[in-house]
């Protein structure tokens, strides 16, 4: 048996050694990339709903504020006073009313992308909640381990995978299980990958330093969402995001509440 053994490496291609620790490189690498998407998605979307949800509760914070500096400049006459006063009023930025503003009309950019998707007709669903579904991410991943680009050896096929891994970022950041679907079988009615060529070392150990680089890039990207304020934030709510949105709602509620209070007893 040890014979045999022997035998079979002896026999093995010299770069057969070499091409295992290409592909493990390639799933350690596809593997991260994911979780980096995934996360991406997660901070992007947790953004977005922030802005869309909590916004109007800001901007009605920020106009109480300048009208209790202005009920208390106007009652005292004191130039402090009056100086908090006009700095609370530039503060608040020009905005429409509160009840437009729950209509996610408005982004920090000006027109949101679903504002902006209805009058050139292109249809743009927004994100429902921060995270996708468990079933979202499961088909996410699947289609991302087959169809990753770093996969591919020709360019023309780069190309394909490229363009198709966009269409499921856009579905997964939508949360939007029956396009993942619709992706997964146009998947594997597509045209069966190439049957790859043997590499040689030159060409492997290429593969294995621009996988290194990639992997050095990709961390990059994942220290500075993690480092970005929604970043921390998601890593404080890991469990339920979607849950810590309703929980700032309440706390921006509250305070609302008690700014209005404050100005009914300064204006009494």
């Amino acid at each position: 048996m040890a014979g045999t053994a022997e035998g079979q490496g002896a026999g093995e291609r010299p770069e057969a050694r070499l091409e295992k620790a290409v592909r493990v490189a390639e799933q350690a690498l596809i593997e991260f990339e994911i979780a980096v998407e995934t996360f991406r998605v997660e901070v992007e979307n947790f953004s977005r709903l922030h802005h869309q949800k909590l916004g109007p509760m800001y901007a009605r914070l920020d106009e109480l504020d300048a009208q209790i500096a202005e009920a208390r400049a106007a009652r005292t006459g004191d130039a402090e006073d009056l100086r908090r006063a006009r700095e609370a009023r530039a503060a608040v930025m020009p905005m429409p009313g509160v009840d437009e503003l729950f209509h996610d009309w408005l982004d920090s950019d000006g027109l949101s992308p679903e504002a902006a998707a209805m009058l050139t007709d292109q249809p743009v669903r927004p994100p429902k909640r921060v995270r996708p579904s468990e079933e979202a991410r499961k088909l996410y991943r699947e289609l991302a381990r087959k169809a990753h680009p770093d996969l591919a050896r020709e360019d023309g096929e780069r190309k394909r995978r490229e363009e198709f891994i966009t269409r499921v970022n856009a579905a997964y950041a939508r949360g939007d299980e029956a396009v993942l679907r619709e992706l997964s079988a146009e998947w594997a009615a597509g045209p069966a990958p190439a049957e790859e060529r043997l590499s040689e070392s030159e060409e492997l150990y290429a593969r294995l330093e621009w996988l290194s680089q990639r992997k050095e890039l990709l961390s990059l990207v994942a220290r500075e969402l993690e480092e970005s304020a929604i970043g921390a934030m998601l890593r404080m709510a890991s469990d339920d995001p979607d849950h810590l949105l309703e929980e700032i709602a309440e706390q921006l509620l509250a305070q609302v509440s008690e700014r209005e209070a404050e100005l009914a007893g300064l204006v009494q």
